[in-house]
């Protein structure tokens, strides 16, 4: 079995935090997520999956909707 391996810059789902993240590195056994939009940085310990297209859809929206609420850049 292939176990998957995260690279910087992926858009994965965090299934300990139910989120969807971009890898913006790693460090021993964990990786660093941020949300897509930007934001406060988080440590995954896993499991990680790349994110489902429904998934970077849903991160797109709640982001566009955070925008338009003053809540994000």
């Amino acid at each position: 079995m292939n176990a998957y391996r995260p690279q910087v810059d992926d858009l994965v789902y965090d299934e300990a935090t139910r989120k969807v993240g971009r890898v913006m590195g790693r460090e021993g056994s964990r990786y660093q997520l941020r949300p897509p939009g930007g934001g406060r940085e988080w440590d995954a310990y896993g499991p990680l999956r790349p994110a489902t297209a429904a998934e970077k859809l849903s991160a797109g929206v709640a982001l566009t909707n955070a925008r338009s609420r003053g809540e994000a850049p």
